[in-house]
């Protein structure tokens, strides 16, 4: 519900339509777990409509309102930039669209840049409102869909994918609806020399936008999201503090992503 928010938005919407998708934008109310009601924007491009063979992938573009995770509690409740959670899988994925606007894949793709994704009640609210607050654009767009009994073949979900020293672990939701399917892209970043980042091992569950699209079986859907042991959260340190900023970017990581993506894209038969 702000300026910057209507630009950005206004963004991500030019740069689809730069790299040849048909933009579709669906607006709603969504109310938050205070009762504030969001002007929520999933902004959708689409890739040869005319394919019924079809790819979903895709992000949250939102960023986090309150920084809850900061150690200095007067800071808890300004925003946080989102460097790494919310822009890079937004990032990676424009430059995905710019790459098969250049050289053209053979299936339809739809690329959804969801909103809302990150309005979870904050760590410091002390009575807990019951509901499912986070994901509140993915859970709006997977009962509402942009077309009607919409269905892709597979999809990607790519969360937290730009941080130095990033692992990805096979996240429990991923196995759980689309295990062939996590393995086949982990085996495609192995074969691109992608081991240290991409780990052959099961993670844990997490709330993410993927959870509604596989439970209302949009798409057969993964979540590539970077995890920690060393952190009590399971996160990066810098998680949902005024540290998620560009200094925590490394372009190893976003272009290890990206390539493994698009590989996946490009060798799919």
């Amino acid at each position: 519900n702000s300026a910057a928010h209507i630009k950005c938005g206004n963004y991500l919407s030019e740069k689809l339509r730069d790299f040849g998708a048909e933009v579709i934008e669906q607006k709603a109310k969504l109310k938050t777990y205070d009762g504030i009601v969001l002007n929520a924007r999933n902004i959708i491009g689409v890739f040869n409509p005319e394919h019924k063979k079809r790819v979903l992938l895709f992000a949250h573009w939102d960023s986090r309102p309150f920084a809850d995770q900061e150690k200095d509690k007067t800071k808890r409740t300004q925003p946080i930039l989102g460097a790494n959670d919310g822009a890079s899988g937004v990032g990676v994925l424009l430059e995905i669209a710019r790459q098969i606007n250049i050289t053209a894949v053979d299936m339809g793709i739809d690329i959804i840049f969801f909103d809302a994704e990150d309005w979870g009640q904050p760590s410091y609210e002390r009575k807990s409102v019951p509901g499912s607050w986070y994901c509140l654009g993915s859970q709006h767009w997977a009962e509402n869909p942009h077309i009607l009994n919409y269905r892709a073949d597979f999809g990607i979900l790519l969360d937290m994918v730009g941080a130095s020293n990033a692992t990805f672990y096979k996240e429990g939701y991923s196995v759980e609806y689309a295990s062939d399917f996590i393995d086949k892209v982990w085996s495609v970043a192995s074969s691109l020399g992608y081991d240290d980042f991409f780990k052959d091992r099961k993670g844990g569950y997490i709330t993410d936008d993927h959870v509604a699209v596989n439970q209302f079986h949009r798409a057969p859907s993964i979540n590539i999201i970077h995890t920690s042991d060393d952190t009590f959260h399971g996160f990066g340190n810098y998680w949902h503090t005024l540290s998620d900023n560009m200094d925590v970017i490394d372009r190893k990581i976003l272009k290890a992503v990206g390539q493994t993506v698009l590989e996946v894209l490009y060798t799919e038969e």
